[in-house]
């Protein structure tokens, strides 16, 4: 039993590195959803069900393996008169090593915050490569809401989806099961109805009424100059505005990054974007 122990332990801890691997880098959750991104056929979901269960698999076994190995292990908290001490050399180094990290972590030190700089990174490219949602979770939406929210015709939205081999009975089946039944992404979906638009003579903005309430997925990727030129808000105000609010922007850097620098997220700033888009329209 206590081999069996060891190497069930063994095996979980290295799967658990290869979906920890796969998890570090598959695309935000709304990306690989609206994408349908899958790797070795497995979909984010599947990847993370299996992580969650060898994790568990892993502590069973670790736990064993402690019950197993209780007497040597409890030699490690002895002192050189072989008495019971907790803080030993030993103990006091590992849990140094593991308070680095986890405070390093914290505050986003270096090199730990390479790590997760890296992670976002990798995720943000993925996002560029698959494409986003127009909105969070889109694909959970029924025809009927999506429709609506994207200002398409309904009908026209369900003749072009029977026209291309996505048969909908109607407006009330969603998204992702309607990609399930045809084994598609929803991106797909929405790309053979995109073209089925409500025509609407286009009511010329100013600044204040550019900007949504609030911000699509993927605002934090954009430049400041992107998100300017997309609300039509005049980038120069914009940069003399957010100098006012002590914010250090410049037209070629992200939300993302312009929010880090200043330490706080990015929806706060496209908030303050948001409102001094408002005051000055």
């Amino acid at each position: 039993m206590r081999k069996i122990t060891s190497l069930t332990a063994g095996l979980a801890f290295v799967l658990m590195v290869l979906t920890s691997v796969i998890l570090y880098i598959v695309p935000q959750g709304r990306v690989a959803y609206w994408a349908d991104w899958r790797l070795w056929g497995l979909s984010k979901t599947e990847w993370g069900n299996i992580h969650i269960n060898l994790g568990l698999l892993f502590l069973i076994a670790l736990m064993l393996h402690i019950y197993y190995n209780w007497k040597p292990m409890m030699s490690y908290l002895k002192n050189r008169a072989r008495k019971m001490k907790v803080f030993t050399a030993d103990f006091n180094m590992a849990l140094a090593v593991t308070l680095v990290f986890a405070l390093g972590t914290y505050f986003l030190m270096p090199p730990f915050s390479w790590v997760i700089t890296l992670g976002d990174r990798i995720k943000d490219h993925g996002a560029e490569r698959y494409g986003e949602p127009p909105y969070g979770h889109a694909e959970l939406s029924s025809l009927k809401t999506f429709t609506r929210k994207m200002e398409l015709d309904l009908e026209e939205s369900l003749r072009r989806l029977n026209k291309s081999g996505f048969t909908a009975e109607n407006g009330d089946v969603t998204l992702a099961d309607l990609a399930r039944r045809y084994n598609v992404p929803p991106q797909q979906l929405y790309q053979a109805i995109k073209g089925a638009a409500v025509i609407k003579e286009k009511a010329s903005i100013g600044m204040a009424g550019a900007i949504p309430d609030s911000a699509p997925p993927g605002t934090g990727n954009l430049t400041l100059a992107d998100l300017c030129a997309s609300y039509n808000l005049n980038i120069k105000l914009m940069l003399r505005e957010l100098k006012k609010r002590q914010i250090n922007a410049s037209e070629e850097l992200t939300l993302r990054k312009i929010a880090t620098q200043k330490g706080i997220s990015p929806s706060d700033l496209y908030e303050i974007i948001k409102e001094v888009a408002k005051q000055k329209g």
